[in-house]
């Protein structure tokens, strides 16, 4: 009698532990982005999505507004495992792929139909040199250009090198690139950003229209330097090891559902960039366009900058080559369409 029960109940484990929810798996995702946020909205439905489709084997829990910290403590975090993965601008992974700045080449496009082109052909670079580095990613998602904001009226890089300048604390190679200006910059949290503003510990920070609406630090800035400094993107990055737990069919479904919703992001990024500055533009923000002496300058710098990126190593020159190539290409079809 005994034995019979022990049988049952070792093929009542078995069936529990050869079942597909024996191989459940739950992400832990953390990121900045504000709950409530278009962001979070997104990438919630997708992982509902996949819930759904894998039956519960794959779960997404999600830490939005910073609660794990800001980006370089996400990402210490999961090195050691307390989290799967984050939403993280390009940035901070740069100490792991470097190269994945490769848009962010100070001042290298003037506009994003320049921007739209090149992705198309460049994007998979990144996407394939953060998985050679660990990171599982599922698109990028292009924050927009990042402009000058400040307190004061800027539009001489000389204007620059005179206001105190806050850069990600994360970010060595915005660091380094915005050196190139002459300025020494003042490195803080994203976090502490707006009460650095108000308490004039810093004047003058870089950042997308949309970024700085839901970041509110358009309550704290009078001036807008019409040139698009460098173009951000961010991705959503899971460990590679942790990914790879996942069973092979259901992490194509993870890939493929959460694709599509950082392509929707991606999109509505851009629409949101558009009403931003319109936005700021409503609140009285001056936008104040550069002398064509002055944006002379300022690209003078911006491809002396990116000259460092590649003689640092930060950047392969052939990847740089390429990404000129396509810009050249790209004017050379615009051109031709023109005079049709």
């Amino acid at each position: 009698m005994i034995l019979k029960i022990l049988k049952r109940l070792a093929l009542i484990l078995l069936i529990i532990f050869t079942t597909d929810t024996a191989y459940a798996v739950k992400l832990k995702i953390a990121t900045l982005s504000p709950e409530g946020s278009m962001w979070m909205e997104k990438m919630r439905m997708g992982a509902s999505e996949v819930s759904k489709k894998t039956d519960n084997r794959v779960i997404f829990k999600f830490y939005p507004g910073g609660v794990m910290g800001n980006d370089k403590t996400i990402l210490r975090k999961i090195r050691i495992g307390q989290l799967h993965g984050g939403a993280v601008v390009a940035g901070s992974l740069s100490q792991f792929f470097p190269a994945n700045q490769i848009y962010a080449q100070p001042l290298k496009f003037k506009n994003l139909e320049e921007v739209s082109y090149v992705r198309q052909y460049m994007d998979q670079y990144i996407i394939d040199g953060l998985d050679k580095a660990g990171f599982v990613t599922f698109g990028l998602m292009g924050g927009g250009f990042a402009y000058i904001m400040s307190q004061n009226p800027i539009e001489t890089i000389e204007d620059l090198r005179r206001q105190k300048v806050w850069i990600p604390d994360n970010d060595k190679i915005s660091q380094d690139s915005i050196k190139a200006f002459g300025i020494t910059p003042i490195p803080l949290p994203i976090a502490d950003v707006r009460t650095s503003l108000q308490s004039g510990l810093i004047n003058t920070v870089a950042t997308s229209p949309v970024g700085a609406v839901v970041l509110q630090w358009h309550t704290q800035i009078k001036y807008v330097t019409n040139v698009p400094l460098i173009y951000l993107h961010a991705v959503l990055a899971i460990n590679k090891k942790s990914f790879l737990k996942i069973a092979q069919s259901d992490r194509e479904i993870v890939t493929q559902v959460m694709t599509r919703a950082l392509r929707q992001i991606d999109i509505k990024n851009r629409e949101d960039n558009i009403k931003a500055i319109q936005t700021l533009k409503n609140r009285g923000i001056t936008f104040i366009t550069p002398s064509q002496n002055a944006l002379d300058d300022w690209y003078e710098v911006g491809r002396n900058a990116a000259r460092k990126m590649v003689d640092s190593g930060i950047l392969p020159q052939d990847v740089v080559d390429q990404l000129d190539a396509l810009l050249t290409d790209f004017h050379l079809k615009a051109h031709i369409k023109n005079d049709q």
